[in-house]
Parts: C-alpha cells; structure tokens; sequence
C-alpha cells in the first residue's frame, strides 16, 4: 500500500529519493553486505530496510541518516543546509544591506 507523502511529493524529491535508495544500496553491495546485514545494524526491519533501497518518502530521515553512517559515510547530512553553502540566504543577506551607514548624533551635555 502507497502512503499519501507519496502522492504529496513533487517528481524531482520522489527522484531524488530513488536516487539515493539506489545509491545506498550499490554501496552496500559493494561492501558485500545483505539486506538483512544492514537491516539488523541499523536496527530496522528488512521491509524497512527495503523501503529505503527503493526510496520511499514515508521512512525517517534518522533511518536513511543512519543506512549512511552504517556504509561509513558519516555524518553527511549535517552539511545539506549548512547556512554558509546556502546560496539564495546569503542573496537575501546581500540584499537586505544597508546602502549608506550613518552615524546618529547625540546630544552633548555640558
């Protein structure tokens, strides 16, 4: 049975996520591990385990976050929206500079 996030999914993220199920699961064969090898030390389920291969949008991040560490890439999704590669936020940044900096004058008192 399909989940509704399915449905809810634009096609470029629901193939993004095949992408990366598909790229999970070479690297498991590579490192000649079995579905239920990966599955048993992510502490998942092997369905679960499957589901991420295929690149289902309804499995938790945390699971797919931690298929990645078990292959030994670390933890790669701490850099996804590191403020210093996000380029469209340091646009906004740029844009909401000030033109001219002025200096308010204050009052003297004597």
């Amino acid at each position: 049975m399909r989940s509704a996030v399915h449905d809810l999914l634009p096609p470029a993220v629901r193939r993004s996520l095949v992408k990366l199920g598909a790229d999970i699961a070479r690297a498991r064969r590579k490192r000649r591990l079995t579905l239920a090898m990966m599955a048993e030390r992510m502490g998942v389920g092997l369905n679960t385990y499957g589901r991420i291969e295929r690149g289902d949008g309804s499995v938790a991040l945390s699971a797919y976050a931690m298929a990645l560490f078990v292959l030994g890439f670390g933890p790669v999704l701490a850099d996804i929206a590191d403020v210093r590669r996000d380029e469209i936020g340091l646009q906004l940044d740029d844009a909401q500079l000030p033109k001219r900096v002025r200096v308010r004058k204050t009052p003297t008192t004597l």
